[in-house]
């Protein structure tokens, strides 16, 4: 396959050609209740290729290699297009040239299990909320299987395999007119044995969403908080995270003068690192999809912004380093800035000396939507606890908290020394990536305002 792609793009006169080449395969099975509602497997593949031309720089996605010499010929006109009616014109930060074929080792590929176990596992899982006659349920498995070839006219040429698996779902609870959810999710990327015996996962989320019609709903207010790793995680990628991505400050700019190298944005203690590098996790690649090598990026140190996530583009727009975050969802697309695994470091305080430090308030716990808006925020949780003296207490549903980014990462001011990192993701930013990924420690936070009951 280089040599093909190679081919293909020695044709071009520019000052920089890249072309990918991925054959995907998508399984899902999907169950409402206890009836099938999908079950098959979806193959595609493609290409895109980008051209830069005189500061002009286009892609051109496509689907047939007889189609690859008109693709070609219309990028490069659209880029000398570009190039002819734009003021600014397009740099790429220089980057290693490198050959190499990356394969994941797997504990259990997915790819040599039958799609017969593969639905006996999600219906076990599924009947698990299912004993309950006041529960429904949808749950699904999903299987990526991506096959990626790049080649740019510098040289680099990169195979590297993708392969995710996970199963995620939701269950309903109901008590006449008062209905609950709580979502529930395993997997990741290196393996489908994450997927084995999970049973305990699934009946802690049952016991949560039939105790929720129990509970107590929250009053509103301001509250000191405890956040699980699942909410710092969502909070960090939603609300901070973004805010990192290059591509979308660069033409904002009060915003690139508020997320200015050396801003003091935190408290002293907080660190925010983006690492696609960490092996075994759902945010795991090795290379971009820009041929680029990922590394471990620091984005908040000390509560100063020292980095930001770039793509080779973005990277010579601001005159910083390149990072490797530039990700395509699939061969329909070209490579946009994206999340790997990003967090909040741990730091030294154990989830008893939180619970001590944050006396009375809330421990809320996962995830569940919410939105942002500049640098205000709104999640919803799926559960909490209210806390007294130290000690964990009653259960509490309706959980919504909002506040102002600045503000709460200010406000942070004691950090667990736990990890944890999500095993589902999706970040719906332009393209859908479904290995986004996020998490962290349990964090501290002061005057967090609750949405609740007067």
């Amino acid at each position: 396959m280089f040599d093909v792609l190679r081919g293909l793009i020695s044709k071009v006169s520019a000052d920089y050609v890249d072309i990918r080449y991925e054959k995907m395969s998508e399984t899902k099975i999907v169950l409402n209740n206890r009836e099938i509602f999908q079950l098959g497997t979806n193959t595609g593949d493609g290409f895109v290729v980008r051209i830069l031309k005189n500061g002009g720089f286009s892609s051109v996605a496509f689907t047939r290699i007889e189609d690859a010499e008109k693709a070609l010929k219309i990028c490069l006109e659209n880029a000398e297009l570009i190039s002819k009616n734009s003021k600014k014109k397009v740099r790429l930060a220089e980057v290693e040239v490198v050959k190499d074929t990356f394969i994941p080792n797997l504990k259990e590929d997915p790819r040599a299990v039958s799609i017969d176990e593969k639905l006996e596992l999600l219906m076990h899982y599924n009947e698990i909320p299912l004993k309950f006659e006041n529960i429904t349920t949808n749950m699904q498995y999903t299987e990526v299987i991506r096959e990626k070839y790049f080649v740019s006219s510098e040289g680099t040429e990169i195979r590297e395999d993708l392969i995710t698996t996970g199963i995620r779902g939701m269950l309903i609870s109901r008590d006449g007119s008062l209905v609950q959810n709580v979502r529930v999710g395993i997997g990741g990327s290196d393996g489908f044995y994450r997927l084995r015996n999970r049973e305990e996962e699934f009946e802690k989320k049952t016991k949560i969403v039939l105790d929720l019609l129990k509970a107590e709903p929250v009053i509103g207010g301001v509250y000191n908080v405890i956040l699980n790793p699942d909410m710092t995680g969502v909070f960090t990628h939603e609300a901070f995270g973004h805010f990192s991505e290059a591509d979308l400050i660069e033409d904002n700019p009060s915003m690139r003068e508020r997320m200015k190298i050396g801003a003091k944005l935190g408290n002293d203690i907080l660190t925010i690192i983006d690492d696609p590098t960490i092996p075994n996790q759902l945010g795991f690649y090795k290379y971009d999809d820009e041929g680029v090598r990922a590394r471990r990026t620091y984005l908040l140190k000390d509560g100063v912004l020292v980095g930001r996530l770039h793509s080779r583009r973005t990277a010579a727009e601001f005159g910083e380093p390149v990072t490797g975050h530039c990700v395509a969802e699939d061969y329909r697309y070209p490579p946009i800035v994206r999340m790997g695994n990003i967090f909040i470091e741990p730091k030294d305080k154990s989830f008893e000396e939180l619970l001590e430090l944050l006396g009375d308030g809330l421990y809320i716990l996962d995830a569940k939507g919410g939105q942002t808006s500049g640098e205000n925020f709104t999640f919803g949780a799926q559960y909490a606890f209210e806390v007294k003296n130290g000690k964990i207490g009653k259960l509490l549903r309706d959980i919504n908290i909002s506040g102002n980014l600045y503000k709460t990462l200010m406000d942070i001011v004691a950090i667990g020394k736990d990890f944890e990192l999500s095993e589902v993701g999706g970040c719906g930013k332009g393209q859908l990536n479904i290995r986004s990924c996020h998490g962290g420690p349990h964090i501290l936070v002061k005057n967090v305002v609750i949405g609740g009951v007067k």
